[in-house]
Parts: structure tokens; C-alpha cells; sequence
């Protein structure tokens, strides 16, 4: 999607929908798979949170949330949680200041990628990346039994997708049409000192919170800070698997 009408049509581009050309920008200019997916995990939350009993809130949490303990055990014998959960604890949270936090920075970042994704390949980055940070997580924690849920894996994998684009090497490029920046290479975006000042600062402080420093206050809970670094990886190293634009764009909207 973009919700621009006068940037360059791309065939095999990112999704651009022919009713949004002639229609008012999406809610706060944010593409429709992000607010789609806000109002997705909001619904689930007040759900899960306000309309089940302490009995059925647990079951739903039990049942659609990611443990690592499921997998120590043969898949033949037990139910099919093991199969839908890498995916599914990615749309439940613990709390309001945990789905707060998350849709904040899911607007950031996702913004951007899911513009230049299209709907498709944004949904199957959001699946992929949360089975990578609940694997990541779990081959850090195997067999443990606590329950892993919420988006901040996926929405760490979309700022490392955002890494090897949203931030151009060099000056000159327009910024309201960042999601059609040039994709940069690996080894470009390591020679790119905002991409490795931002990484570098993501990482100190996720490995804060390995070491038990509380950056968000003492209500939100235990932080799964691998399943961070997991989504990060996917969305840094494999975007250009999903990327629809060419490594090397030569956009016609870059200032002179």
C-alpha cells in the first residue's frame, strides 16, 4: 500500500489498492494492514481480558500462547497448540501497558514495511517472524514452561526490516516516500552509521534486560528479550525475501 498517488507504479511492487487513490489517507496515515492489525490485537485483548471468566481467560491463554515445554514432548501425543501456537502468542498481551507499548512501536516501524510490503507479504513476514523470535526464544529457554505472548518479537523483526532500507546512506531522498527507499545490502547497512547506532542501541538495551535491568517499570513483567533479538534477526537478515522492490530502485523523486 502507499498513500501516495504520485509515486512510481511498480509491477510487482508494493500493493497499491485502486479504491485508495481516489480516497481519503488511511486512520492517522497508517497503511489498512497496520490498522487492521491494531484493531485485531485490541479486540483480542478485550476479549481475552474483560469479557472471559479467570477460568476460560486461562484456557485461552494456556491454549494460543507459546511455551517452549510443548516441544520436549512427542507432537503425537498431545493436542495441535504446538502447531498454531508459534504464531497465535503473538496476538495476545498481559496487560495495557504491554499492548500500549507494542502498538506504539508497530506504527513506527511497521508502517513503512507494511507500505512497502503490500498486505501478502506483510502478513506472512508478521507469521514468519513470530516463528522465529518463539523459536529463537525457545532454543534459549528449551523445555521451560513459562508462556510467551505478545508482538514485540514481530515488532522487532519489522525494525530490523526497516534497517536495510528506511534509513538511506545518503541525503537527498524524500521523506514521504520512505518505504520506496533502495533496499541496502547486509553489508551496506553495516556501513551505514544511523542503522548500526540505532542497532547497537536496540541491542544494549535488550541485553539490559537479560541482565535484569528494568527499562519500562516494575509492572510490565518479565520481558522476553530473546524473542526480541529472534525477530530482529529474521527481519534484518531475510527481508530482501520479501521485499517486491529491487535492491538497487532508482526512485524519480529524489531531490537534486
Amino acid at each position: 500500500m502507499t498513500n501516495s498517488d504520485n509515486g512510481p507504479d511498480f509491477v510487482d511492487g508494493p500493493e497499491r489498492d485502486e479504491g485508495e487513490r481516489e480516497t481519503s489517507p488511511p486512520v492517522f496515515n497508517l497503511p489498512r494492514s497496520i490498522v487492521v492489525t491494531l484493531a485485531l490485537l485490541i479486540v483480542i485483548f478485550v476479549v481475552q481480558e474483560y469479557l472471559l471468566d479467570a477460568d476460560m481467560r486461562a484456557y485461552f491463554v494456556i491454549t494460543f500462547a507459546f511455551t517452549p515445554v510443548r516441544y520436549i514432548y512427542p507432537l503425537a501425543d498431545q493436542g495441535f497448540e504446538w502447531l498454531w501456537t508459534p504464531f497465535t502468542y503473538s496476538l495476545l498481551h498481559g496487560g495495557i501497558e504491554h499492548i500500549v507499548f507494542n502498538s506504539l512501536w508497530l506504527m513506527a516501524f511497521g508502517a513503512p514495511v507494511a507500505r512497502r510490503f503490500g498486505a501478502l507479504r506483510y502478513t506472512l513476514f508478521w507469521i514468519f517472524s513470530a516463528v522465529a523470535a518463539a523459536f529463537f526464544h525457545a532454543a534459549l529457554n528449551w523445555g521451560d514452561q513459562t508462556l510467551l505472548i505478545g508482538a514485540s518479537g514481530v515488532v522487532s523483526g519489522l525494525m530490523g526490516a526497516a534497517c536495510r532500507f528506511a534509513f538511506p546512506g545518503r541525503r537527498g531522498y524524500d521523506r514521504t516516500h520512505g518505504h520506496l527507499y533502495p533496499r541496502q545490502s547486509i553489508a551496506g547497512a553495516f556501513r551505514n552509521r544511523t542503522v548500526v547506532t540505532f542497532s547497537a542501541m536496540w541491542f544494549f538495551g535488550n541485553l539490559l534486560i537479560a541482565f535484569g535491568v528494568s527499562l519500562f517499570g516494575a509492572d510490565v513483567g518479565p520481558i522476553a528479550w530473546d524473542a526480541h533479538i529472534g525477530g530482529f534477526l529474521f527481519g534484518f537478515l531475510l527481508f530482501g525475501l520479501f521485499d517486491p522492490l529491487p535492491a538497487a530502485a532508482h526512485l524519480p523523486f529524489t531531490r537534486s
